[in-house]
């Protein structure tokens, strides 16, 4: 199980990656295993399969079906947060890097569906950045300059096509992209497989660690793999408890797809100024109908449960700017981990040789995926990266120490919740559907009950390090405010950090007995 476990359903999910991937059966020996089938995952083994390593690919899930299958997938080589935030926090040289590294990965992209022959509609166009209703034009030529300072393509020019924007100032951008994630990640498990390589699908892995000889993934079966190197390339890294946690936060954000008339608007990647921002682009239909997809509203994972109101927020958002929209196909939600100075980390894991890592994709996951495979094949392979101290693992940034205090108080606030009431005060008040943390004697417990009327009760513990769990009634699931950790009703982790399920009242009672 993972995230596709979840309730909503993304424009993608339809699309199956490799849907004859089975669990692993047995132990094996590669040259590398890559934890996690995402965009990240199989950008790195794609690159080491094409240099002739010899790679396996492991997912809790099916292939492919975690968080890119959440994505929107704009391809865009711009600052998530913006480049003069990012000049500010690491200087003109690391901007510069960033931009020319999520424009190789874009560049990467286009030449690997083209080589291998992948139909994801892939296409190069324009990405505007416009200003938000009521906000200063100074924010648009703050970006103007920042970019032109590190070689950006970008100008200023006048009007979007959306409703009362047609004189706005907005800033062009050349040469981003956008394409159907899931299609092109199908064509990336093909030319693995075609290489020699192995995707493993329902294969939870639980520990990844170096030894005498190299590394060793040992999955919840008891079955393992070993390699020269281990890639982590989880949403959020399940070989690790603070070293990079710490530096990084999740946040849930939601997406909308519509129908809409084909040309109605100009087929390009949008963004405004509002914090947080909207995200808009297009994905070709049948026939003379394409898709309007809209993105936004994000909130820190588990401190909001009002998805509803996000929705209706970001359909009536849409409909005010692009009133000729059509009816609504899909909505859905992700998660993006935001670094405290807004780059990935990615690289040789803190502490380890031969274990590297890619998370913090910064609302850029798509690019920084691709970045992954051609930093992380790089170290394999030559031992060296031109972008490695850009997205580093290690790296502290001293500029960055109010974000880094600010999100890690979200830990301490939430070991507090438990010296708190439940939310209601006894399982019975439980409709079907719902779900809420009770109190029963000196424990927290995560309670739903089912559509059908079956009652689940678990711990209300992460088992990552222990944060108090919060509902999401859209999703169906638990998640952990910390770092990102998702678990369905009866408990099964979907998304890392944490791996283990959420415990069972009798190894609860068990604990409380031993400590008595």
């Amino acid at each position: 199980m993972n995230v596709s476990d979840e309730r909503t359903v993304s424009l993608w999910a339809a699309t199956e990656v490799a849907p004859d991937a089975v669990a692993l059966g047995q132990s094996e020996q590669v040259d590398v295993v890559v934890v996690g089938s995402g965009i990240a995952g199989l950008s790195v083994a794609y690159e080491l399969a094409v240099a002739g390593q010899k790679v396996a690919v492991l997912d809790r899930g099916r292939i492919g079906s975690g968080m890119t299958a959440r994505t929107t997938a704009h391809l865009s080589s711009i600052c998530d947060d913006y480049f003069s935030e990012l000049t500010k926090l690491r200087g003109e040289e690391l901007a510069r890097m960033y931009y020319q590294s999520q424009s190789a990965a874009i560049d990467r992209i286009q030449s690997i569906q083209e080589s291998e022959s992948i139909a994801c509609d892939f296409r190069r166009l324009d990405g505007f950045l416009f200003p938000a209703s009521g906000r200063q034009q100074s924010d648009i030529k703050r970006q103007l300059d920042a970019g032109l300072k590190i070689g950006v393509d970008v100008e200023k020019t006048k009007g979007v096509p959306f409703a009362g924007f047609s004189d706005a100032q907005a800033l062009r951008y050349a040469n981003q992209a956008t394409f159907h994630p899931l299609k092109y990640l199908r064509g990336l498990a093909v030319g693995i497989r075609s290489r020699g390589g192995a995707l493993y699908a329902d294969t939870v892995v639980e520990k990844v660690e170096e030894t005498d000889r190299g590394v060793r993934a040992t999955t919840v079966s008891g079955f393992t793999v070993s390699a020269k190197s281990a890639v982590v390339a989880t949403n959020s890294p399940i070989n690790d408890r603070v070293a990079l946690h710490t530096k990084q936060a999740p946040y849930r954000t939601y997406a909308m797809s519509f129908e809409i008339a084909r040309d109605t608007i100009r087929d390009a990647l949008y963004w405004d100024t509002e914090d947080p921002y909207h995200y808009v682009r297009l994905q070709p239909g049948e026939d003379r109908t394409d898709f309007l997809i809209v993105g936004g509203e994000d909130h820190k994972t588990g401190q909001a449960d009002d998805a509803g109101d996000r929705f209706a927020a970001l359909a009536a958002w849409t409909k005010r700017l692009v009133p000729d929209v059509g009816v609504e196909t899909n909505r859905w939600s992700g998660q993006v981990m935001e670094t405290v100075d807004y780059a990935g980390f990615i690289g040789r894991n803190p502490g380890n040789r031969r274990v590297f890592v890619a998370t913090g994709d910064s609302g850029q996951g798509i690019t920084h995926g691709v970045v992954a495979g051609l930093l992380i094949s790089d170290l394999i392979l030559k031992g060296e990266s031109r972008w490695r101290d850009l997205y580093e693992p290690s790296r502290k940034t001293a500029g960055a120490i109010g974000d880094y205090l600010s999100e890690n108080a979200t830990a301490l606030k939430s070991f507090a919740e438990y010296i708190a009431p439940g939310e209601i005060d006894s399982v019975d008040k439980l409709r079907p559907g719902e779900g809420a943390i009770v109190r029963e004697g000196l424990t927290k417990i995560a309670a739903f009950r089912d559509d059908d009327g079956t009652l689940y009760k678990r711990s209300a513990a992460c088992t990552h390090i222990g944060c108090h769990v919060h509902w999401n009634s859209l999703e169906r699931c638990w998640d952990c405010p910390c770092h990102g950790s998702h678990f369905a009703i009866d408990g099964t982790a979907l998304n890392g950090p944490a791996v283990s399920p959420l415990a069972s009242l009798d190894a609860l009672f068990e604990t409380n007995i031993r400590l008595a």
